[in-house]
């Protein structure tokens, strides 16, 4: 794609990045097959060359946003599966990420959304005000069709049992009296530990039991990418805790690896390296830091899972989180670990395309979210599972929100395979 911008534009360096990134775009349109708002809208504009098209014109012509190019870059999901379509390699997730930056700068939006987007990005990164939002939001749930529409959305996702915070979450080092493998970080997260605390505990448990030391550092929390994603700085400030945390602990000894068990969070954790590539005081460690940084499933393939003891040959639909499949390029290893722990994994047609969660997108977009989410349950439920598995905190909260089938995280499921407790939402 050819482009117009200035010497004087092309002095800022995340315009030189997004400069690059336009010019690697040939117009071929692959990515509309598999973009999932194109599909369900059929818009040019709510595919990525469209938005493409709008994010250069509006870069190029260094003006603010407008509320037609504020509509169609908000409807994207950033599930990144034009990035896999992509023959030519175009690096659209940095390109949106600094086109929703621009927008947050520039455009003043309606007072509503302002001060909904705004809530969930001071909310939703802080566990115990989470937890706390939740509980009153419980409370008002009954009247929520009194509210104003936008509003109803987000009491529709509030879960009828808030659990308690977990033990396990606070910084400590957790091992077993036996010689270890690797001395690993375990990042916690902020809106996973309070929807659902036992993710946590079934990957402490599936990491001590094949020999790893868990170490959960002081000043370690929420990864930023929700306020990233939504154009807030505050993105930022989380990403900078998490660096100087984990860093400490690599000081004070060593880290073979910093483990993530959302997988949205795991493609910002990956790219803290990117994020602070121009801050002098950071950018080694953050560099350091997306380097060790691994999911959970790439760290079990790499260690090798023992040997099942239960569920043998139960159906699992595996679910690959966007995040997982298009932003961290790991596709295989969750299914073949499930496989060697004994269940029976089905691939569910259509699994490139987004279940709607999409960090806060289901708050937002709630339209588009729920047509989604509705197409990838009637994908997953053609399969005749016994339960669904995923990577992902949003994804499983989405899709369980649209059948009955029980929806549980892949390492709850390698948990109890491999010795631990039976998920709480599984049958028995």
């Amino acid at each position: 794609m050819q482009t117009h911008f200035t010497p004087a534009q092309l002095a800022d360096a995340n315009v030189r990045t997004a400069e690059k990134i336009l010019r690697a775009c040939v117009h071929c349109g692959f990515c509309t097959a598999t973009c999932p708002t194109y599909v369900l809208l059929g818009d040019e504009l709510d595919s990525p060359r469209g938005r493409i098209y709008l994010i250069k014109d509006m870069l190029e012509n260094d003006r603010p946003a407008a509320a037609e190019e504020v509509k169609h870059i908000d409807r994207c999901l950033s599930c990144l599966s034009c990035m896999t379509t992509c023959p030519s390699g175009v690096d659209y997730m940095h390109l949106v990420d600094h086109a929703r930056h621009h927008i947050e700068q520039t455009f003043r939006r309606p007072w509503l959304d302002r001060v909904m987007r705004r809530v969930f990005g001071f909310v939703l990164p802080r566990p115990a005000l989470f937890r706390a939002a939740l509980i009153l939001a419980k409370l008002g749930k009954p009247f929520a069709g009194l509210l104003p529409a936008k509003l109803r959305a987000p009491f529709a996702m509030v879960p009828s049992v808030v659990p308690n915070a977990s033990a396990w979450d606070r910084p400590r080092v957790i091992s077993r009296p036996q010689p270890n493998v690797r001395r690993v970080a375990l990042m916690t997260g902020c809106a996973q530990k309070v929807l659902s605390p036992q993710i946590n505990e079934a990957t402490i448990r599936l990491l001590t039991r094949h020999g790893c030391e868990v170490v959960i550092a002081e000043g370690s929390g929420c990864c930023g990418a929700l306020n990233h994603h939504l154009g807030q700085d505050q993105g930022l400030d989380f990403a900078r805790k998490n660096i100087l945390a984990w860093s400490r602990e690599m000081e004070a000894g060593f880290l073979d690896a910093i483990v993530v068990n959302a997988s949205g969070c795991g493609v910002t954790v990956k790219d803290y390296g990117f994020m602070f590539r121009d801050d002098p005081e950071l950018a080694n460690k953050a560099a350091k830091i997306s380097a060790l940084a691994r999911d959970i499933t790439e760290l079990m393939s790499e260690i090798g899972l023992l040997a099942p003891v239960n569920a043998a040959g139960r159906r699992v639909a595996y679910h690959s989180a966007c995040s997982l499949q298009h932003g961290q390029k790991i596709r295989n290893q969750p299914k073949q670990l499930l496989q060697d722990a004994g269940f029976t994994v089905l691939d569910p047609p259509e699994g490139h395309l987004c279940c709607g969660s999409a960090g806060t997108y289901n708050l937002l977009q709630p339209e588009i979210a729920a047509e989604l989410r509705d197409r990838k349950v009637a994908a997953i439920e053609s399969t005749r599972p016994e339960m669904v598995a995923a990577g992902n905190i949003g994804c499983i909260t989405q899709i369980a929100g649209g059948t009955r089938l029980p929806v549980v995280h892949t390492v709850e499921l390698l948990d109890w395979a491999t010795g631990g407790p039976r998920p709480r939402n599984l049958p028995a």
